[in-house]
């Protein structure tokens, strides 16, 4: 069973409260996505560590109910000088 984007959007909430986050339904059918997420919570990491983090906060659903997901994370830029 695929997953709504009500449901998606709550686990990245939930996992990054401080995020912007953007969701695209790629295929129409609830089971590819591309996510866009930019939170603090990414400052200092990886991309390899960032995606884990947003892994992590689909608790096991990735591979089952969410097929595919593409992901753009970052942390937040940050004022230079003034």
């Amino acid at each position: 069973m695929p997953m709504p984007v009500e449901t998606l959007r709550q686990h990245l909430v939930d996992a990054f409260p401080d995020a912007e986050i953007a969701i695209e339904d790629l295929a129409g059918d609830g089971d590819h996505y591309r996510a866009r997420i930019v939170s603090g919570a990414f400052a200092g990491l990886s991309r390899v560590k960032q995606h884990q983090l947003v892994y992590a906060a689909l608790k096991g659903q990735m591979g089952g109910e969410l097929h595919a997901l593409a992901l753009e994370t970052s942390a937040p830029q940050t004022a230079q000088g003034t």
